[in-house]
């Protein structure tokens, strides 16, 4: 993965931010929306691709973009660096391949532990049972 060709993919649009704030907020664009076409994506391979999709899948609409927002500052300039590196981070979490499961059985000692604790608990509760006169 080459981050540089990737944030070259990238569009930006910069919208009005929500919420308080007076005046200003009414007259600047400054929160940014990132918007990457993973389906048309040319530096990314046909895996990383298929492993983004898999791993993003709740992430992305159905035309395989991924959508981000960041209006955290009043600078747009800090909202498009800051929404461009959470973009990279998790491309680069995503792009980690799942390890694969091993099957685990649990040792001899503690299945030897089990039969015992279940010994004692059975033991435990015959003797609150009433006595049988016979």
């Amino acid at each position: 993965m080459d981050s540089e060709k990737i944030v070259k993919e990238l569009n930006f649009k910069a919208i009005r931010s929500s919420g308080a704030g007076g005046q200003h907020v009414n007259k600047v664009s400054s929160k940014i929306e990132l918007t990457f076409d993973l389906e048309n994506s040319e530096s990314l391979s046909e895996n990383e691709k298929e492993l983004l999709k898999s791993k993003l899948q709740t992430k992305l609409t159905k035309e395989s973009f991924l959508i981000l927002f960041c209006d955290e500052t009043r600078s747009q300039h800090r909202n498009k660096e800051i929404v461009i590196k959470r973009f990279l981070e998790l491309v680069k979490k995503s792009l980690i391949p799942p390890k694969k499961r091993r099957p685990t059985k649990p040792s001899r000692s503690v299945r030897k532990k089990n039969a015992e604790s279940k010994i004692r608990n059975s033991v435990k509760k015959a003797l609150r049972k009433k006595p049988r006169l016979e």
